[in-house]
């Protein structure tokens, strides 16, 4: 169990939920462009030194979100129960993800949410920072599965890993186009459900059971 948070650390949590918030608000008002440092600085009422010891960069203020989903999926395979495979595992995950309308598997039609994925979707800069994490989800992902899978190939956790963070990330993005023409998160929820079925079994399998075009 995790010990609770002192005064010191709870203040600090609040000022770096603070910035972001402020930061991500006057983003989506003016555009990620449009807005300085030093503008998110003085309407969050902190320095400039106190903004960068929260976030290295600016781009950080807004996908520090994606950060905090690193290690989701290698969490995911190093918790799962006994006598569950690592895709299982994974499958598992995503499947419950959208369940619970998770913004990270892009079921999510909340006006805020939307807006959001947008906002780092239009802007290139926050494009590149997002594929950052996502490499060190998967590195991290890599590093688990080393030890779940019985392979005498040193290559086959990071092949997997790889083709998970591909997969997962086509989802969501799949799923965030349908929400943006119009379909709501609960209509759209049995064929995410079916295409993350669809997706983890060619993960499984590979193209063994998908045949070839004539």
């Amino acid at each position: 169990m995790n010990a609770p948070m002192g005064l010191r650390e709870r203040k600090k949590q609040r000022t770096r939920e603070t910035i972001s918030d402020t930061a991500i608000t006057l983003f989506l008002e003016r555009g990620f462009d449009q807005v300085s440092v030093v503008d998110i600085a003085a309407v969050a009422e902190v320095s400039k030194p106190t903004l960068f010891k929260y976030f290295p960069t600016k781009e950080d203020l807004v996908v520090h979100r994606f950060a905090d989903h690193q290690t989701v999926a290698s969490s995911s395979v190093a918790e799962r129960p006994p006598g569950m495979s690592p895709i299982d595992a994974l499958h598992q995950h995503f499947v419950d993800g959208l369940a619970a309308r998770d913004p990270i598997t892009g079921l999510n039609d909340d006006e805020d949410v939307l807006a959001f994925h947008h906002l780092v979707y239009s802007t290139p800069s926050l494009v590149a920072r997002v594929s950052k994490y996502l490499a060190q989800a998967e590195d991290a992902l890599a590093e688990t599965l080393a030890g779940a899978l019985d392979s005498d190939r040193e290559i086959t956790a990071a092949l997997l890993a790889g083709q998970v963070i591909a997969t997962e990330r086509i989802l969501a993005s799949v799923n965030w186009r349908r929400l943006v023409a119009g379909q709501s998160a609960d209509e759209v929820h049995p064929e995410a459900v079916a295409d993350a079925d669809h997706a983890y079994a060619l993960l499984r399998h590979g193209l063994a059971g998908v045949a070839p075009r004539k």
